[in-house]
């Protein structure tokens, strides 16, 4: 066999097995999406039922069909279900938004939480919130667009040629300093009852949802989670490094400056609705990335990751201590607290620094 063949037969060889590669892995996160999914369809169900007026299964279908009395309508359509919706929509959209900015920083502690993203919405937020009054609409606006600037002057100070994903963090978390000195000084000198108010919503907080912010949360996954997507197929390529991503067609700055814009817009809508919901975002990149590897094919499951830990959340914030109904980021909080710990830890003993 004369050398060009055998070079021609081993290139097609090795296209053949990436080709393989490519769909038992998308086929794998077909499976673990479909296993998370069912996984919150349970776990949504279930938590249905729970209350000061329990419902059992058979009447919680019943009203969800339209067939129960109107005690029980009212309880699950209007009381439960809006919560259960807008923690699985918030769960999903900080999931997706987490494996954006790990996905662009390539690294582990990238998540809006830890990089200032989330800070700088609730800054704005308190800002809004404390000082003007604004609420409801008025006050996602607000939110998305200080958090946008945010992540522009964030973006800008960790650039150096390029943005490394060990200085884009520890910029954030500069970054997320002095907006936490801001919130605490814009509760200082706020009214004892705005306080109250802000404190909740600054903790993170289902308790508050009404129509109007459920309606602009599901609007905005609508138009977000799909632009995601689109946006995150080729973040795959830039872990190969930007010679080689602009060799086979990707933009690598393109491709950042969208995902981030993407990533913070969600990030701002979920903020917006629910509060800085601490480490939900971190907690499900990771965990999707374990289970189908990285690359688009891990948004997803992030999504439904994020979804799932939330929807538990805020399930044991309710109904964990009777009688008391916590904010669903103090358990977010001490359930991701470790993690962080943890993974500070293993990154500085493997030397992962982005």
């Amino acid at each position: 066999m004369s050398a060009p063949a055998a070079t021609a037969r081993g290139v097609v060889g090795a296209s053949s097995a990436v080709a393989i590669d490519r769909r038992r892995r998308r086929s794998r996160a077909v499976r673990v999406s479909i296993v998370l999914a069912v996984l919150v369809v349970a776990v949504s169900a279930v938590s249905l039922t729970f209350g000061a007026a329990a419902v059992a299964p058979v009447d919680v279908l019943a009203a969800l069909v339209g067939r129960a009395d109107r005690l029980t309508s009212f309880v699950i359509l209007d009381l439960r279900l809006p919560r259960l919706f807008a923690a699985v929509l918030v769960g999903a959209c900080l999931g997706i938004s987490g494996g954006l900015f790990q996905s662009v920083a390539r690294n582990p502690l990238a998540s809006p939480d830890i990089i200032g993203i989330t800070t700088a919405a609730s800054a704005t937020g308190a800002v809004a919130l404390v000082w003007f009054g604004v609420t409801g609409l008025a006050l996602s606006g607000v939110v998305l667009a200080g958090t946008l600037v945010a992540a522009v002057l964030i973006y800008v100070l960790a650039w150096r040629n390029g943005v490394s994903g060990y200085r884009f963090v520890l910029v954030g978390i500069g970054f997320a300093a002095i907006c936490a000195g801001l919130v605490s000084y814009v509760l200082t000198r706020a009214d004892l009852r705005d306080v109250q108010q802000a404190l909740v919503w600054i903790t993170g907080s289902l308790n508050s949802i009404d129509d109007v912010s459920l309606a602009v949360l599901a609007v905005s996954a609508v138009v977000l989670v799909p632009a995601a997507l689109l946006v995150g197929r080729p973040l795959a390529a830039l872990g190969l490094g930007d010679d080689v991503a602009a060799g086979i067609g990707v933009r690598p700055e393109r491709t950042r400056i969208l995902s981030i814009a993407v990533g913070v817009g969600l990030a701002a809508v979920a903020v917006s609705v629910a509060g800085p919901i601490a480490f939900v975002a971190l907690l499900a990149a990771p965990v999707a990335r374990r289970l189908v590897g990285r690359g688009s094919l891990a948004l997803v499951p992030a999504a439904l990751v994020g979804a799932l830990v939330l929807v538990v959340s805020d399930v044991v914030a309710q109904f964990a201590v009777p009688g008391v109904v916590f904010p669903v980021g103090v358990v977010t909080g001490i359930v991701g607290a470790p993690y962080l710990l943890w993974q500070l830890t293993r990154t500085n003993r493997i030397g992962r620094g982005g």
